[in-house]
């Protein structure tokens, strides 16, 4: 029920998973964050209307549109899907237009994860195992790469995180654990529902 309420106050239409595969056995199929995660997630984790998220593998946009709602930050959705971008800005379309203000806070883009140019003001990034850990070292080394051009502080937020991209983070990045956020009707039940949020400190 709650899937349908937050559609119908946001405007949008982001329920179901996405049909079909993909061409590559790289990158994983869409499946929205339930909004009852979200909710879970950001009662404790700030974000500030200066933030510019980037969330990668955005499908329909659920991600982008919660968290403009929430505190008003640039949010940038990443999507290699053309079916699932053109959903993404039919969203954005009907969001703005109760929203309006908007316009120029949320963004989307139709690419390979990997070829995303990152902005030298994206300091968040979002991931619900979108991909195979070889696409995932290549984005996180190219934020690593942002940050040498631009010194910032950088979090990375991943949900239903792989053993492989924790283990990449912790052993092989200057990334930290900073915070970790279990969902107490989930986890119980499948260890990997949760919340792991990395930081790279300046």
């Amino acid at each position: 029920m709650k899937e349908k309420t937050y559609d119908a106050m946001l405007n949008i239409n982001t329920r179901g998973e996405q049909r079909g595969f993909n061409k590559s056995l790289h990158y994983h199929r869409y499946e929205p964050t339930p909004y009852s995660a979200l909710d879970t997630l950001f009662k404790w984790y700030e974000l500030k209307s200066s933030d510019r998220i980037v969330d990668y593998g955005c499908g329909k946009g659920r991600l982008v549109f919660y968290i403009h709602h929430l505190c008003g930050a640039t949010v940038v959705g990443v999507e290699m899907n053309e079916s699932l971008y053109k959903e993404a800005i039919e969203n954005r379309d009907r969001y703005l237009r109760k929203n309006k203000k908007a316009k120029d806070k949320i963004h989307f883009h139709c690419c390979l994860a990997e070829e995303y140019k990152i902005n030298s003001l994206d300091n968040r990034f979002y991931f619900f195992n979108p991909f195979s850990i070889q696409i995932f070292i290549t984005i996180i080394n190219n934020i690593l790469l942002s940050v040498e051009k631009s010194k910032r502080e950088i979090e990375v937020v991943l949900y239903y995180p792989s053993e492989d991209y924790i283990d990449f983070l912790e052993n092989k990045t200057p990334f930290e654990l900073k915070q970790e956020m279990t969902l107490p009707e989930l986890t119980e039940h499948n260890p990997f529902e949760r919340f792991l949020i990395y930081r790279l400190a300046i």
